[in-house]
């Protein structure tokens, strides 16, 4: 190997800079028995610049090792816990089960949000409202400062009180205010962002980013969970607004490179970067046409952000409009814009709360204070408390990100150890724990929504409690942080790790829970003869055997691209062979053989059809992964 090599005399670690790629290097290093002098290449980019500038400054690999240490640590306490926990639930009770320090306490958040919805029970409220002078003003309780009541006698009494009364403009505030951008993206937010606009799952997002920073090099490293960037990438802005002003995103990128930049605390702040900066535009030049559909999605995203924190804030004159109506309280706000400011790099399109207080801006008349005006009409407005909605994947990784909520402790120091390793999971890894519980079937997915099924409430009554929190998660992190600092040895760490994962053991097989399968059906596998169970797959409905160690699935129905020709909704497919039968929750039912006729007839382009044309064309245009480049230009000596 190339580590063995006498004329090789020190190595260069360059994976990912963070503590899982430092287990890997070092891992490699010692499976190969090699001691020579290590170097640190720590870069976030892999871009030709970064990549030199980042050779130019090696840092030395002692200092990386108490990093090694603690992502040893963790990976040792994982397994020991992770899979000795899994493996006595699965021999207990013959069925495939799981559990481990990350993916049980999101499974239990999911099914938190789900006893909270059962347990819900909506009320309804009340409140006033008036008109006058084509001014609609709302209500606000002088005692709690709220805007509705449930107390439905109180408001009715109110209307009656104050009807046929003018009001009176109390008070006229006028204020100026600016709002900066939304910071850059991190992973997470990313992926919750890509979630909610174009229902990727987090995995695909992840992927997509992957390709744009390894084979296209235009974002930089996606495995972040910073939303700032540090002063010394400051110099290198003008270089990547020009790699990426491109496109749609010429203009609004000429216009900023043309004045100095201005590196404010929103975006740009040291103290906040840890490992990895947010993710922006390299310095690669892009093109835009050898992307992909979805790829050009996520670059789009990504772009808009980068652009947004360099323009000015979005400034405006707020105005707060109070009056009373006798003793009555009634507020209204406007809002003149004076200045677009960021929200020109969406073209003056974003998605922002404006009614947190309950009021919407409004544009409102001249007015003075002092001023009486009769009211045209005063009513009672009424709506009904929802509760919290089910988690989306989006959602569900903010969860995993902030699980303070979910935790019964109230320890502030493992809050804020939560807080600043940012939550459970990390953002390169909450993905997959998200496709792994939906490919145990311990989750499934009805629309954008995830769900708890019956076999991850059955597994959660079977799992130790203290497995199905993430204050596990904050004491361990607490004492990896230490092994990182060098105050605490790794042995010590993972000898307590072996003694818990024991007393996990011997409490799973001590337990005389049961577990059942609820979802058999009276079809036999053809393997094992054993009753097969019904479970919905990410792609559709499945039988699978029962017996995990026979592992036979088949498909039995499947939801397919084809539209349905009454409502449009996607089409399920069902059946096998010849019998297959194209279902619609509309009702409209079609055999395999009558769709492949309407499709013949149908002479209009299709979407699909334009999109595998568009994904052939790119393929030939797609550039070797940088390994394989790398492989084609070495020279193996003979």
């Amino acid at each position: 190997t190339q580590l063995t090599r006498k004329d090789v005399t020190e190595i260069v670690i360059a994976t990912d800079a963070g503590r899982e790629g430092e287990l890997v290097a070092r891992w490699i290093i010692e499976k190969s028995g090699v001691k020579k002098p290590i170097k640190r290449l720590w870069i976030s980019s892999v871009t030709d610049k970064a990549i030199q500038e980042g050779f130019r400054q090696l840092k030395d690999g002692k200092a990386y090792e108490n990093l090694y240490a603690s992502a040893a640590a963790r990976s040792a306490a994982d397994w020991y816990v992770g899979m000795n926990a899994s493996r006595a639930l699965t021999c207990k009770y013959n069925a495939q089960l799981s559990c481990g320090r990350v993916q049980t306490p999101t499974l239990a958040m999911i099914a938190h949000r789900e006893n909270e919805i059962q347990q819900f029970r909506p009320k309804t409220y009340y409140g006033l409202s008036a008109s006058a002078k084509g001014l609609k003003m709302t209500w606000f309780d002088a005692k709690n400062n709220q805007s509705s009541s449930f107390d439905e006698a109180r408001i009715q009494t109110l209307e009656k009180q104050l009807k046929g009364q003018s009001l009176k403009i109390d008070k006229l505030d006028k204020a100026l205010k600016k709002t900066y951008a939304p910071a850059l993206y991190d992973l997470t937010e990313l992926q919750r962002d890509a979630n909610h606009l174009f229902s990727f799952s987090a995995k695909e997002t992840l992927n997509i980013m992957q390709r744009l920073y390894e084979q296209h090099k235009i974002l930089t490293y996606p495995r972040t969970d910073s939303r700032y960037l540090t002063s010394d990438l400051v110099d290198t802005l003008k270089d990547r607004l020009k790699a990426c002003g491109v496109g749609p995103y010429t203009a609004l990128a000429f216009k900023i490179s043309k004045a100095p930049i201005k590196a404010g605390k929103h975006f740009v702040d040291d103290s906040k970067v840890s490992d990895h900066h947010a993710i922006i535009p390299t310095e690669e030049k892009v093109m835009l046409s050898a992307l992909t559909n979805d790829e050009r999605k996520i670059y789009d995203l990504v772009v808009k952000r980068f652009l947004a924190v360099m323009l000015p804030p979005f400034e405006y004159e707020a105005t707060t409009l109070q009056a009373k109506i006798a003793d009555e309280c009634f507020r209204a706000k406007g809002k003149r814009i004076l200045q677009q400011g960021w929200k020109e790099a969406y073209e003056n399109r974003f998605d922002d709360d404006d009614a947190e207080d309950g009021l919407k801006d409004q544009l409102l008349p001249e007015l003075k204070s002092g001023e009486v005006l009769p009211v045209s009409s005063l009513q009672i407005t009424k709506g009904v408390t929802t509760p919290p909605p089910l988690f989306t994947e989006g959602t569900l990784l903010t969860a995993m990100e902030k699980p303070g909520k979910f935790m019964a402790t109230n320890d502030k120091a493992l809050l804020k150890v939560l807080g600043d390793t940012g939550g459970i999971g990390t953002v390169a890894t909450r993905a997959d724990i998200i496709d792994k519980i939906l490919g145990s079937f311990l989750i499934e997915k009805k629309g954008k929504s995830l769900q708890i099924t019956s076999k991850g409430k059955q597994l959660l009554s079977l799992v130790p409690t203290e497995l199905q929190s993430p204050e596990l998660t904050a004491k361990w992190e607490q004492q990896l942080e230490q092994i990182a600092k060098g105050s605490l040895k790794k042995d010590v760490f993972v000898g307590d790790m072996m003694r818990y994962a024991k007393t996990i053991v011997a409490e799973i097989k001590n337990s005389q829970a049961q577990f059942k399968h609820d979802n058999m059906t009276r079809e036999k596998c053809p393997e094992c003869g054993k009753f097969l169970l019904d479970v919905n797959g990410k792609k559709g409905k499945m039988r699978v055997c029962q017996d995990r160690e026979c592992g036979y699935r088949k498909g039995v129905s499947r939801t397919t691209n084809a539209r349905c020709p009454n409502c449009h909704k996607k089409l399920e497919l069902r059946g096998e062979g010849d019998n297959q039968i194209f279902v619609c929750s509309c009702g409209h039912k079609e055999k395999m053989a009558a769709f492949k006729k309407r499709r013949e007839q149908n002479t209009k382009v299709n979407m699909n059809d334009v999109k595998k044309i568009l994904a052939e064309q790119n393929k030939e245009v797609e550039t070797l992964s940088p390994m394989a480049e790398a492989l084609a230009k070495f020279k193996f000596n003979s």
